[in-house]
């Protein structure tokens, strides 16, 4: 028995030994990573941390470089920049380009999600199967959303109402939607430009995450924050294709194996919990007034918002895509995770 188990040891060393040599003669890959995020944000250092592992499992052939910073292009160009080849891997928020991606939209319907991390892996699980059709031109890696953020501005709102004749930076094409509906003016501009527009008063408000407006100085141009999780938003990382498939059988592998909805959650959860970090702060900074919703408040907006998942039905059905059937999906993927609100 013990001459079998030390045979089966050296066995699985020699295969192993084997598999790193094999992978030893694959063709060098270095990969271009585009974040359009500053350096000190949280996403940053946890994709290096992701890029490490796909260095070590791929026996040092495939390397990354990231670029923060809007380095290789503005935030909104990060899809196309993926599909030619600018960058190999970017980071989308595909809300900045409105209509382009109707599916993966529904995720952006308010009041949709409470946890980002279990709304992460509901997104990600569902959208899987999706965005080899919505996403063509790219290769999908990961889809994940927004720690649900809230209104942030120099005037106190309370009711849908409030918004009217208003100026908002919002935070994606929903919410844009949803702003146009109550009669508010759209104020487009990426987050690294966020602060620059209500400094300057070209925006009243901003619908935007907790830690980020820390981080964006947006803490310093805002007074009222309403305590919420009105919104999230939708992200992915998507690759370019000849990039991909100029790999080896045992690279693609490696990434395959990192482009799951585990790591999807694994990736992102130190940014979920720096955004959760955020509200205590806000609450505790001098001259902020952070405010619940009454429940009566709360339904008017919750009724407000309903004619979004319609907006998102008719612009998918344009698609030749079923809404109903995606959504029922989408819902059923949301409940299996406990994600909802």
């Amino acid at each position: 028995m013990k001459r079998m188990a030390l045979a089966l040891v050296i066995g699985l060393l020699g295969t192993s030994a084997v598999a790193q040599a094999v992978m030893a003669q694959d063709r060098p890959v270095d990969l271009k990573i585009s974040i359009w995020l500053p350096p000190a944000h949280p996403l940053v250092p946890s994709t290096k941390e992701w890029a490490a592992d796909i260095e070590k499992q791929s026996g040092g052939t495939i390397k990354s470089a990231i670029f923060p910073s809007e380095q290789l292009g503005k935030a909104f160009d990060h899809y196309d920049m993926a599909r030619d080849g600018i960058a190999d891997i970017t980071y989308v928020n595909p809300g900045y380009q409105p209509g382009r991606f109707p599916i993966i939209a529904v995720g952006q319907i308010p009041f949709t999600f409470a946890d980002a991390k279990k709304g992460t892996a509901a997104l990600d699980a569902w959208y899987r199967k999706l965005a080899a059709t919505e996403m063509k031109d790219t290769h999908f890696c990961l889809a994940f959303i927004l720690d649900p953020g809230t209104y942030h501005g120099r005037k106190k709102v309370t009711v849908p109402e409030d918004i009217k004749g208003m100026k908002i930076r919002p935070a994606q094409s929903t919410l844009g939607q949803m702003v146009t509906m109550l009669g508010g003016t759209n104020v487009q501009a990426s987050a690294p430009e966020a602060r620059d527009v209500l400094e300057r008063g070209v925006a009243d408000g901003i619908f935007f995450p907790w830690g980020s407006m820390f981080l964006f100085g947006l803490d310093k141009v805002t007074k009222y924050h309403m305590d919420v999780p009105l919104f999230s938003a939708v992200f992915t990382y998507s690759m370019n294709k000849a990039k991909y498939d100029a790999m080896s059988p045992a690279q693609k592998k490696v990434i395959d194996d990192h482009c799951t909805t585990e790591w999807a959650v694994k990736l992102t959860s130190p940014w979920h919990d720096f955004e959760e970090s955020g509200l205590p702060k806000m609450k505790a900074a001098a001259g902020h007034e952070v405010y619940p919703l009454t429940p009566d408040q709360l339904k008017q907006w919750k009724a407000s918002v309903e004619p979004l998942q319609k907006a998102w039905a008719e612009a998918v059905r344009k698609t030749g895509a079923d809404p109903d059937a995606l959504y029922k999906d989408f819902q059923a993927s949301v409940a299996k995770y406990q994600a909802g609100f």
